[in-house]
């Protein structure tokens, strides 16, 4: 079963979280807590310039002892996002994520954003798939009993 990232979005039911760059430290990491996410896309007018995630905050924030009340996304957000289009197959995802150590892989459709994929999702969705994959083995070989 191959499954692709226009499936997996399909089945996610949280939304895209998202704030603009001037948005403070502090309230995207309050939005980050609400919502129970690890990263947040950063847009303005319209565009993905950036992802903002806890892993920004820790190392880019507070490390570098940044207040984060009154220090702007922008200033510690990661403006080089890696993306993946919808027809990516999640196993190349997780390669990427992998090589490119990151958990969290924006999902673009000529520039408009469809959705997030989490590494938790992605490795969700191969579990499944090998689950599927077991349970027709299985029954090809007992027969269908």
């Amino acid at each position: 079963m191959k499954t692709n990232v226009r499936d997996m979005l399909k089945n996610k039911q949280e939304g895209i979280w998202s704030l603009g760059p001037d948005a403070t430290v502090l309230e995207a990491i309050k939005l980050l807590d609400e919502k129970n996410v690890g990263a947040l896309l950063v847009v303005e007018g319209g565009k993905l310039v950036g992802i903002f995630s806890e892993r920004d905050y820790t190392r880019r924030g507070i490390l570098r002892g940044r207040a984060s009340k009154d220090t702007p996304v922008r200033e510690i957000m990661t403006p080089k996002v890696l993306y993946v289009t919808p027809d990516r197959r999640v196993e190349e995802c997780l390669a990427l994520m992998t090589e490119k150590r990151v958990r969290h892989l924006p999902v673009l459709e000529e520039g408009r954003i469809l959705g997030v994929i989490s590494l938790g999702d992605a490795a969700k969705t191969m579990i499944s798939n090998l689950e599927f994959v077991v349970q027709n083995l299985e029954s090809y070989i007992t027969g269908g009993r």
